[in-house]
């Protein structure tokens, strides 16, 4: 609640058959800091069921609305961005100024000016964490707004800061509200509470330059994903008969070895285990078994990738992929042989071979080939992505280390049943171990980059 919002609700408000009602869904106060009701609600009935307030602002006449910022009640938000009669307005500033102005708000209690004689003047004092943080909150709800409206075929009317005191820019947002009112000039009583350079408002000035020289303004540092997004894939799903576990597989991962333990912990056949569930099958699974765990199994993304290689890509059997094993000799050049591997095929051939699939599988990562992204070779975090659709695993394990962990779950659960965990059948016809070069080691980390920085996967070898 600044000189920005203030002088564009001042300017709507001036606007005949324009109404804005301030800071109507405001957590700790209702429309203005010194009113206790809006349109006869009081804050404590607002707060019960906000959507009753914005019901009485839609039956208001004329074009009536209020300001919403990122920390104001989210209850309402969905409703009113997926709402293709509401018009939304953003305004937006430099968050460095953003920031400098709200901090000095908070230093003076000032948030509104219209007689510079009583202007309360400070200086704001940097910080470096809070400053991240507030633009990680603002970027998050600008990001998240974006979405909703272009989600639903809406636009939105874009106002920066700067402007807010072009009559034009004014008069085009009366347009794009449906308003047949214009004015003829601002309405220019609220004033610039701090108008002089950061370097004069901002008491460690030299700080603020230190920190903003290492910020990322066009994320030259991020990591793209065009990854295409995975659902929760609940018939996969393996649940305990007795025991309170649940396994989510990740394809590719030793998920012979997890099923045969879990069995083994409940003293049954694979058979016996809660699989091919549906949702409804897994809720009623969960509310029998109280205190109940899940957790899946991470693999190495090159023992995954190859172990995927080996299963589906190389051979010729039924688990292959025919048509896609076709498609990547012909289209993606992967010297493969035109059967099975036979003992003519050596260890040469399938380095080579295995190189090229690791070449193909950082282009279909970044969806740049037409070939699907299979569940078997797709990158292990945008399976787990797909988890938080309807659950997240309580324990990711790594397959290194999940003889270990699994006992000590087991134990956690009161099970001391529980089986040493079988090693995973080794790929053939040649083990990793034997294919891995350094340049095995630098394909395998260009493909899955973000398995890597995900889980902090150290080289294979």
């Amino acid at each position: 609640m600044r000189t920005g919002s203030n002088f564009l609700e001042t300017n709507l408000n001036a606007l005949e058959g324009v109404t804005c009602l301030g800071e109507a869904f405001n957590p700790h106060f209702i429309g203005y800091p010194d009113t206790s009701t809006l349109l006869g609600m009081e804050q404590d009935t607002r707060d019960k069921d906000p959507m009753q307030l914005l019901r009485l602002i839609r039956a208001e006449p004329g074009l009536t609305g209020f300001r919403y910022f990122h920390d104001h009640d989210p209850r309402v938000l969905d409703a009113v961005l997926t709402d293709e009669r509401c018009a939304k307005v953003l305004l937006t500033r430099n968050p460095a100024e953003s920031y400098v102005s709200w901090k000095i708000a908070q230093s003076t209690g000032q948030w509104k000016l219209t007689d510079v004689a009583r202007r309360k003047k400070a200086k704001a004092v940097f910080d470096a964490a809070e400053f991240a943080a507030f633009v990680a909150d603002l970027q998050r709800f600008q990001t998240g707004v974006l979405h909703k409206v272009q989600a639903s075929g809406q636009t939105a009317f874009f106002l920066d800061y700067e402007d807010l005191k072009s009559l034009d820019v004014i008069n085009g947002l009366a347009q794009f509200l449906g308003s047949d009112a214009r004015l003829d000039a601002p309405d220019m009583r609220l004033k610039v509470q701090n108008p002089e350079p950061l370097a004069e408002k901002v008491s460690n000035f030299e700080d603020m330059e230190k920190a903003l020289a290492g910020a990322d303004p066009f994320s030259l540092s991020r990591m793209p994903d065009f990854e295409p997004r995975r659902a929760a894939a609940v018939p996969t799903y393996v649940a305990g008969h007795t025991a309170p576990l649940l396994y989510l597989p990740v394809k590719g991962g030793p998920v012979a070895p997890v099923m045969a333990w879990l069995a083994a912990l409940d003293g049954v056949e694979e058979e016996a285990l809660g699989l091919r569930m549906s949702q409804k099958d897994l809720r009623l699974w969960k509310r029998s078994k109280p205190g109940h765990r899940s957790f899946t199994v991470i693999r190495h993304p090159l023992a995954r990738a190859h172990h995927a290689f080996c299963s589906y890509i190389l051979g010729t059997g039924p688990q292959v992929y025919g048509a896609i094993r076709a498609t990547l000799v012909r289209r993606y050049g992967l010297p493969l042989p035109d059967s099975a591997p036979d003992s003519g095929y050596d260890i040469d051939q399938h380095r080579a071979a295995f190189h090229a699939f690791l070449v193909f599988l950082k282009g279909n990562l970044a969806g740049q080939t037409a070939i699907r992204t299979d569940a078997a070779w797709c990158s292990q975090a945008q399976v787990l992505q797909g988890f938080g659709g309807l659950m997240l695993p309580d324990f990711v394990i790594r397959e290194d280390e999940a003889a270990a962990d699994l006992d000590a779950l087991a134990a956690r659960l009161g099970c001391e049943d529980a089986q040493p965990l079988a090693p995973s059948p080794q790929d053939l016809p040649f083990s990793l171990a034997e294919v891995c070069t350094p340049q095995t080691e630098r394909l395998a980390a260009a493909a899955y980059a973000r398995d890597y920085l995900t889980f902090g996967f150290k080289s294979y070898s």
